[in-house]
């Protein structure tokens, strides 16, 4: 079934700057780190312009872009898209399910990645009932076309993913579903990190 148009273009812009701040205020995301889009149409999506710190972007800034290989960008918006636009392009592309995505650097969920783990216990209720099973997605360049190949393999299955060495990717079936799972990912991650420093301690 073809995605529909699920939130006023206004109130997406709106919504989309909410969740940049909630991100950034919540060190999810430092300096120019991280993007947001939102599905407004079954083939066009608004997501956060290149250059710019989140807690400074404005509604104003965001860019609208035709879900197609021309990444034809309408007149509102003023910036240039998000340099990692390809992992967006790919998720939608993938299941029209997904009307939002959200890339973070997560500190401790990224430290699992880069440590060549993701973030996993069968027990733990964040993980088990807010995010699921987060596969890890092995290494390409970022904004690569290949990186996005990648992850939208992993996202045909799962709504978290970890990008290696890269932060994480998460979808939802709106905005605020995916800010909710990248921040459960984080909680769990430092959840798993404190248990397995306590193990450590007691262990000495």
């Amino acid at each position: 079934m073809p995605a529909r148009v699920i939130l006023g273009v206004a109130h997406a812009r709106r919504e989309i700057v909410e969740v940049c701040r909630r991100l950034y205020d919540r060190g999810l995301i430092a300096g120019q780190d991280g993007n947001v889009s939102v599905r407004i149409k079954e083939d066009r999506i608004l997501v956060t312009p290149a250059g710019l710190s989140k807690v400074d972007v404005r509604a104003s800034d965001l860019v609208e872009l035709q879900l197609e290989h021309e990444h034809e960008k309408s007149s509102k918006g003023k910036g240039q898209e998000s340099s990692e636009v390809e992992v967006h392009f790919a998720a939608y592309a993938i299941r029209p399910d997904i009307r939002a995505v959200v890339h973070a650097h997560p500190p401790v969920a990224t430290g699992f990645s880069v440590a060549g783990e993701t973030v996993e216990h069968p027990m733990l209720a964040e993980l088990k009932y807010g995010v699921g099973t987060v596969p890890l997605v092995p290494y390409a360049q970022p904004g690569s076309r290949a990186l996005a190949e990648l992850a939208a393999e992993s996202l045909r299955s799962y709504d978290v993913v970890l990008l290696q060495y890269h932060g994480a990717v998460t979808v939802g079936p709106s905005l605020m579903v995916a800010h909710q799972r990248m921040e459960s990912l984080e909680h769990a991650a430092c959840i798993l990190l404190a248990a397995r420093q306590v193990k450590g301690r007691a262990n000495r």
